[in-house]
């Protein structure tokens, strides 16, 4: 039997449907997603939650000429199959598929790609003032969450936008933290639509006199993170900032989304709706647990996601979580902070058992680290668990604000290198080249679960600002043990002594050159800091080595080897180098070993690597 969503091979076909099919082909894109997600793997609760949203904007919208962006983007995966890669979503996020993400070079229907959070708004401003600048009548829509409207970048943008009343913008605040109770009522679609109405355009620019007669609808959200929920009514923070705003309204009601999107498009100008949504909505155990279901692996639906009952290997952000608990208990000036990143950067245990020294800052980067900073300079100890890519945001504050002042801030960096299915945006691969040019900072590479305790106990006991990398997922399986010494600041590790080439390895791919140098009979060491360097070790060695090779899981350019360089070159030392690492590239989604391998970062790719630089002819 053919179903509606078969017959959808773009927002057209969509848009040609009748009103009342909608739910129908709702209940199918919503089924698809389901099923799609349970075997690839990738974000599931957030899509569940955007399937009505995002049917309602593409049939209202006459995209991809109005622009549509997803902020994040881990709930575009309804947009993508309704945009034509449907049969594609069997791909989604290994090599060579599509990402789980919005790409401009994927579709035209992608508007802007995304995949951090709250850089929706700035973007669709800028297309919008393009637009105007070039004379053209669209519509240009910002679908942002409740959580990204933390960060401060989306108020930067909000701001800016109210003095561009001349532009068309749409911001659709999509609420699934659930904080508004009971969240949907008759009164509620009624007041969007009043609100929405050519009616209320005409009494609003006649000084708003409307709004003193149009009861409250109902307590409005609870909260907006901390500040942009609160008893509102429409006409106070985003109308204040020069936005019509409409809501709160129920995003799975298509008969209260549609004529209320209608009525926006006709406005044109500033527009802000408030839409509130389930993450999970559909699936009884992703409504249940939507943080369980946020990115699940592969998993039957029928059974859900079931834990394996076999012993598995600690990841690194485990091996993190549970020393941050034992310096915790060791040292009570220390506190923990995240943006955002609770679970995944292995905080849990850390929130349970010091409730008054942990802190989830949202997602604001730069707070992050200048908060961290204010911490250290009344004598805390701050630990700020942050992914690599995500500490890019936070770079000036890192600089300025902490490695300026040569303030006493760790950084525990996880996602360090090929992060596999997220892909280019998620990689970490510029951190090592980004913290070694800046003053002050200790930057560390741990090869395994116990070098990285190790580190991140010396880096703790630092005085000053040092960051400590770390992949994503488990390492070779190194009992980190339970112990909280340290070692000296820039010592490295001789782990075998060969003739002729020195490999020097920083971080973990330590194993993979362990092989190639047994093959080769080279020198191994684990150089375990990036920056200082383990200089003594480095002159003793090119005493009797005629080759080095560096490695790391880190971009070339900048990175650990140019360091090694910049040292021989210091010292007219002229041993010749060969570096290896990640390309001057953008790394695609896939599985994180395949890619390595790809990048001749494993065993044989080494060996091959340092073979074919032996056996060139000296010039």
């Amino acid at each position: 039997m053919t179903t509606l969503l078969e017959g959808i091979e773009s927002p057209n076909d969509l848009r040609r449907l009748r009103r009342q099919d909608l739910t129908l082909l709702a209940d199918e894109l919503r089924t698809f997603v389901l099923e799609s997600v349970a075997r690839t793997g990738g974000h599931l609760s957030s899509n569940l939650g955007t399937v009505e949203l995002t049917l309602a904007l593409h049939y209202v919208f006459n995209t991809p000429d109005d622009r549509l962006i997803w902020d994040v983007g881990h709930q575009s995966y309804p947009h993508k199959i309704l945009t034509g890669r449907r049969e594609a979503m069997a791909g989604l996020r290994q090599w060579g598929g599509i990402s789980g993400f919005p790409r401009r070079c994927e579709s035209p229907w992608d508007a802007f790609g995304t995949a951090h959070s709250s850089t929706s708004i700035s973007a669709a401003l800028g297309m919008a003032v393009a637009a105007r600048n070039a004379g053209l009548q669209r519509q240009h829509i910002a679908v942002i969450g409740d959580g990204a409207m933390t960060a401060g970048m989306a108020f930067e943008a909000l701001n800016n936008a109210g003095v561009l009343s001349d532009v068309n913008l749409l911001v659709v605040l999509n609420d699934n933290d659930m904080s508004i109770s009971p969240p949907v009522g008759a009164l509620n679609y009624y007041f969007a639509r009043l609100l929405s109405g050519q009616f209320y355009a005409r009494a609003r620019n006649m000084g708003r006199a409307v709004l003193q007669h149009v009861p409250p609808a109902l307590a409005l959200a609870r909260k907006l993170e901390g500040h942009a929920k609160g008893m509102l009514s429409p006409a106070t923070l985003f109308e204040e900032l020069g936005f019509h705003y409409m809501g709160p309204i129920d995003g799975h009601d298509l008969d209260a989304l549609i004529p209320t999107l209608e009525n926006v498009r006709q406005l044109g100008g500033l527009q802000f709706l408030h839409v509130v949504t389930r993450k999970g909505q559909g699936y009884k155990l992703a409504e249940a647990d939507p943080v369980l279901y946020h990115g699940p692996g592969r998993f039957d639906p029928a059974v859900g996601i079931q834990k394996s009952t076999r012993p598995s290997r600690q990841s690194f952000s485990q091996v993190f979580g549970r020393w941050l608990c034992d310096m915790a208990d060791h040292d009570e000036r220390l506190v923990g902070i995240t943006p955002a990143m609770r679970e995944g950067s292995g905080l849990v245990e850390f929130e349970r058992r010091f409730p008054a020294r942990y802190f989830d800052v949202g997602i604001a980067e730069q707070h992050a680290v200048t908060f961290a900073a204010g911490l250290a300079c009344e004598g805390n100890k701050p630990v700020l668990a942050i992914y690599s890519t995500f500490l890019q945001r936070g770079y000036d504050q890192l600089i300025h604000d902490v490695a300026l002042q040569n303030l006493d801030v760790t950084f525990a960096l996880d996602r360090a290198g090929i992060v596999g299915a997220d892909g280019a945006t998620h990689a970490g691969s510029f951190d090592i080249a980004f913290l070694r040019c800046v003053p002050n900072m200790v930057v560390a590479t741990p090869s395994d679960e116990h070098e990285a305790r190790l580190l991140l106990s010396t880096c703790y006991r630092y005085d000053g600002p040092a960051a400590v990398r770390y992949p994503r997922g488990a390492g070779c399986g190194a009992d980190p043990g339970t112990s909280l010494e340290s070692v000296a600041i820039g010592q490295a590790v001789l782990r075998r002594t060969g003739v002729a080439v020195a490999l020097l390895v920083f971080g973990t791919l330590l194993p993979e050159a362990a092989l190639a140098a047994e093959a080769l009979d080279a020198t191994l060491v684990d150089m375990r800091f990036v920056k200082p360097l383990d200089e003594a070790l480095l002159a003793r060695l090119a005493q009797d080595h005629t080759l080095f090779v560096t490695l790391e899981e880190a971009t070339i350019m900048g990175g650990a080897g140019s360091a090694v360089s910049v040292f021989f070159h210091r010292e007219g030392i002229g041993c010749p180098i060969l570096q290896l690492g990640l390309p001057d590239a953008f790394i695609d989604h896939g599985e994180q070993k395949a890619i390595l391998a790809r990048l001749g970062l494993d065993a044989a790719g080494i060996e091959a690597a340092i073979r074919q630089r032996l056996s060139r002819k000296p010039t």
